[in-house]
Order: C-alpha cells, then sequence, then structure tokens
C-alpha cells in the first residue's frame, strides 16, 4: 500500500535507538509538493524488554599479588614457572632448600609468631590455615587469634608432616600470606641469587614473583558520562572472542574516577572513567583467553510482559506525544500511545485503544 504524508520538519529521533517515526499534521491550505510513502504492518505483541549497554574490557584473571621474601636471606634455590597454580600448603618458592609454603590471608606476615604473642590477625589467618590443611579441628584449636598452646601444637604436627623441623613456632619467612590461590604470572628471581641480598632480583625490597588470583573475570573502565548505567550486582552477559556468551555479574565498581589513558579500551580521547569487575557466572567457559577484548552488555532496565511495536510505528503528533496507525484491512485509524522502554528496534507502548495481535502501520523497508 501506499500513502501520502506531508514531511514537516525533521524526522523523530529516539535517543539510544536506531529506530524513527514520522510527523503528522493537519494538511496545510496549499501543498507544494506530495510525497510518496510505501507503508508495510506489524503485529503488536506482548513479551520481555530491557535495556542494554554495551562496555568493551578486557578478560583475564583477577587480583595482583607481589611476592617478597621476609626473614633472613640465603639463596634463592627453587622458583615457580609462570603459569604454575600454587594452592595453599603448597610451596611457592624455596630460599637455601627450605620451601616457603602458601598460607591465605588478607595480610602480610609482619613478625615470628610463638607463644605468648600478642593476640592479632596473623595468628588468626596461621590458626585457619591450619584447619583447613587438617592439622587441627575447631575441636582442638579455637580460631580465635590468640597464640596458644593448642596452636602450637598445630603447628609442630603442620611441621613434622612436611619436613620442618618441630618447634611450634612460625619464623616470619617461613610461609607467605597472600589472599587465595597463587597463579604465577611473572618470576623475577633466579636460582643461585641472593635472596636478601641488594642489587640482586628478587633481594631487598624487590618481588621474588607475581601473579593473580584464579578468578576469571572482566576489567571495565566505565565511562564517567556512562556510569549512571551501571550499576553493582546488575547482570551481563559478556561476549567471549569465539562469539559466544557468557553470563556474568557486576561485582566491584570504583566510586572514584580515574584519569583518562590512552591504552583504555573503549574511551574516548581525554575521559576520565570509574574502575568496574565482572565476575563470570562459568569460569570454565573463559579459561582458555587471558587478557583478551571482550564486549560487555550491561541489562539495564527491565518491563516485563508489556504490548511492544516497532519503534518505526510511532508517529510525532503535530500537537505533541506520539501515535499509531492501526490497521483492520483497508481501514486505518490513528491513535494516542504512551511510549514506555525502548530496547534495540522495539518499544514499549501504553493506550486505551490497543491490544496483542492489532495490526499497525510501519515504513516499508
Amino acid at each position: 500500500m501506499r500513502r501520502r504524508a506531508v514531511l514537516a520538519g525533521a524526522a523523530l529521533t529516539v535517543a539510544g535507538t536506531a529506530g524513527a517515526g514520522w510527523w503528522v499534521r493537519g494538511r496545510p491550505a496549499t501543498v507544494p509538493a506530495a510525497v510518496q510513502v510505501t507503508t508495510g504492518t506489524a503485529t503488536v505483541t506482548r513479551t520481555d524488554l530491557s535495556t542494554t549497554v554495551q562496555v568493551p574490557g578486557t578478560l583475564g584473571y583477577a587480583g595482583a599479588y607481589t611476592v617478597y621474601l621476609q626473614g633472613e636471606g640465603g639463596t634463592v634455590t627453587a622458583v615457580p614457572q609462570p603459569g604454575q597454580l600454587i594452592t595453599r600448603g603448597k610451596p611457592v618458592f624455596a630460599v637455601d632448600n627450605r620451601p616457603v609454603r602458601l598460607f591465605y590471608a588478607d595480610r602480610p606476615a609482619w613478625r615470628p609468631l610463638a607463644l605468648d604473642v600478642t593476640a592479632g590477625p596473623d595468628v588468626y589467618a596461621v590458626e585457619k590455615n591450619l584447619v583447613a590443611l587438617g592439622h587441627a579441628t575447631t575441636a582442638n584449636l579455637t580460631v580465635d587469634g590468640k597464640f596458644t598452646r593448642a596452636t602450637a601444637a598445630a603447628l609442630r604436627r603442620w611441621q613434622r608432616a612436611t619436613g620442618q623441623p618441630v618447634t611450634g613456632r612460625l619464623e616470619l619467612g617461613a610461609v607467605t600470606f597472600q589472599p587465595g590461590p597463587l597463579r604465577v604470572t611473572t618470576v623475577t628471581a633466579r636460582v643461585g641469587a641472593p635472596a636478601g641480598g641488594g642489587g640482586a632480583a628478587g633481594g631487598a625490597g624487590e618481588p621474588l614473583l607475581s601473579g593473580t588470583s584464579t578468578t576469571i573475570a572482566v576489567t571495565l573502565a566505565v565511562p564517567v558520562n556512562r556510569t549512571h548505567l551501571v550499576h553493582l550486582g546488575d547482570a551481563v552477559t559478556v561476549v567471549l572472542p569465539g562469539g559466544d556468551a557468557a553470563p556474568g555479574k557486576v561485582t566491584t565498581l570504583s566510586t572514584v574516577a580515574t584519569a583518562p589513558n590512552e591504552n583504555d579500551p573503549g574511551r574516548g580521547p581525554g575521559q576520565a572513567s570509574v574502575p568496574a569487575t565482572v565476575t563470570l557466572d562459568n569460569q570454565v567457559a573463559a579459561a582458555a583467553f587471558d587478557q583478551a577484548p571482550v564486549q560487555v552488555n550491561v541489562t539495564g532496565q527491565t518491563a516485563k510482559g508489556v504490548l511492544v511495536v516497532p519503534i518505526t510505528a510511532l508517529v510525532a503528533l503535530a500537537g505533541g506525544g506520539y501515535g499509531l496507525y492501526l490497521r483492520d484491512g483497508d481501514a486505518r485509524r490513528l491513535v494516542g500511545v504512551t511510549p514506555g522502554l525502548f530496547s534495540d528496534t522495539l518499544v514499549e507502548v501504553r493506550g486505551d485503544d490497543l491490544r496483542e495481535g492489532a495490526t499497525v502501520e510501519v515504513p516499508a523497508t
């Protein structure tokens, strides 16, 4: 079908969408030119709509951990390999043939531990690790951060099981405290080099190695002009390099913007951004990728069970507001509607004269 319409002004543009309607106004006294508009039809449907914000990000492993030598120096006799995964209780490196093992804690150790030391979070971490490794139970060791005879007994059991001198005392440097399992990325120490000596890799103040957690996540730099669209806990879909989609969630979102950095993906020149992290629901789905660019689709507003039409069906009325042309065979009538949520090529519409399954007029493609 072809219809005549007088175009008045520019075409309606809906922000954040790809569609447009056309202007309708009363017929002028004289019509200088008529424009033939070819039309088609679409059906009013009932469905769920949601908005999506697309933010580029980098897929990799969360966290950045650095391992230093603590305590007295010596000679580095063993180091891990990049890519190696080290879990609780396992050796991370060795000095003078003495393995330094991994304990999980939220802060580094800073003192030797023995009977009569003051209570503290380092004692709590040691007790918690000893229980997790099976050298104590909550029945024979109270995990409360107080170094007691029960703590010393559990230490002796761990020392005996791992071939260490059995003292019931934990020397500074016997373990390295890290937030969790360690995935080694860079090793700066060298076997045979002095550990704790000045100037050598792994020397005083120099890290022996660095790593990450084993949690696969996406780091984002959300432009400040889009932060209102991304929220902590938002559901997301991560488009992986192979094209597969993996669900996830926004798990961290900073409240402080960072200065522009031309190396950050998705940021325009001179644009500040807010750091955010997305954690994937299925860690296995992205295990093959590291430092890979990805697209993150953040689900924003949602409208469930609403009537929708193509955005191009909207007619901008000369007196304000919007309408739709309803079609019934060759008959057509204009009805007013209230647009709701816009999503891709569809728009939610509300109106007394609307029903699911009705036919509306749209410009032909």
